[in-house]
């Protein structure tokens, strides 16, 4: 399990490598500026003439990297293999869980016309999730997941 998260974190450090000097973002970095940022990125992707919507898997596996360490630097918590869900999240400390990776394959799926924002889910998952403010009724394990 080390080894998968070592492998995300190094995914992350790669979206700033390669997109931070692309980026009119000063501190380009694990934080809510850079996933406004990447967000318009894959707006921007999906656009292009040449874009190909089944060839975006190793983007969404980079880019869910970096929104998932984004969570992590702005609410704590740790990546997580979820059983239930078969996919990494980000566990926060009070026991609720987001889902990056999905949320970005998402995004390059349906768009913002769609309703999948990634900035959206950010804010959600760092101001309601990891605080437990979200609350849906249930016995206690709540996650952001965009299905």
């Amino acid at each position: 399990m080390d080894e998968h998260v070592n492998r995300i974190r190094e995914n992350a450090a790669i979206v700033i490598a390669e997109l931070g000097p692309l980026s009119d973002v000063r501190e380009f970095g694990f934080n809510r500026d850079s996933v406004v940022w990447v967000e318009g990125f894959i707006e921007r992707q999906r656009v292009r003439p040449e874009y190909d919507a089944t060839a975006v898997a190793s983007l969404t596996g980079v880019l869910g990297s970096f929104l998932g360490e984004c969570l992590i630097a702005a609410a704590g918590g740790a990546w997580h293999w979820s059983e239930a869900q078969q996919a990494w999240s980000v566990a926060f400390p009070n026991a609720t869980q987001a889902f990056p990776f999905a949320k970005v394959h998402k995004l390059f799926e349906n768009g913002l016309e769609g309703g999948d924002s990634i900035v959206s889910f950010y804010d959600i998952a760092v101001e309601y999730l990891a605080t437990g403010r979200l609350t849906d009724g249930s016995s206690g394990s709540q996650s952001a997941h965009p299905d």
